[in-house]
């Protein structure tokens, strides 16, 4: 386990930036936190890190955003709307987990039950008392745990 301690979005932002540079194709990452905590900044960064330069927002209302451009597939999923797991049967959940690119999930402990077992989990989190941009950031997944920001 890595904590990273970021305390303005473009060190959130660089944060992501390395590890898209260094995520392997097939990773699957879960991203954790509140609304509001940043974990847009974090992607927008992760996407840079894979070469993707389009725009990338939260794909709240589609569940699922596909970015073809960087050096592998990006698969940007929000699956906070979800009613049940049917629905990612519904989208062809397998054919993006366990495709040639990359998965980034959000609110991913709503479909815990389909998620594998090997998983790279990022958690974002605010401390108010260490200042407004503050942010503290999980990472969970051996092969990535040397990444830093400075």
């Amino acid at each position: 386990m890595k904590v990273i301690e970021t305390y303005n979005e473009e060190e959130t932002r660089h944060f992501g930036r390395e590890l898209g540079k260094r995520i392997q194709p097939q990773a699957i990452c879960t991203l954790n936190g509140d609304l509001g905590v940043g974990k847009t900044v974090f992607t927008q960064g992760f996407a840079e890190g894979l070469g993707i330069t389009q725009p990338v927002n939260s794909p709240t209302f589609t569940i699922v955003q596909i970015y073809e451009e960087g050096r592998m597939p990006f698969y940007h999923f929000d699956v906070y709307r979800i009613g049940d797991v049917e629905e990612m049967e519904e989208i062809g959940y397998e054919d993006y987990f366990y495709g040639q690119g990359v998965c980034l999930i959000e609110w991913a402990q709503l479909i815990e039950e389909i998620l594998p077992s090997e998983l790279v989990d990022i958690t974002i989190e605010k401390n108010l008392e260490k200042g407004f941009d503050y942010r503290k950031i999980t990472l969970k997944g051996e092969a990535y745990e040397d990444i830093s920001i400075g």
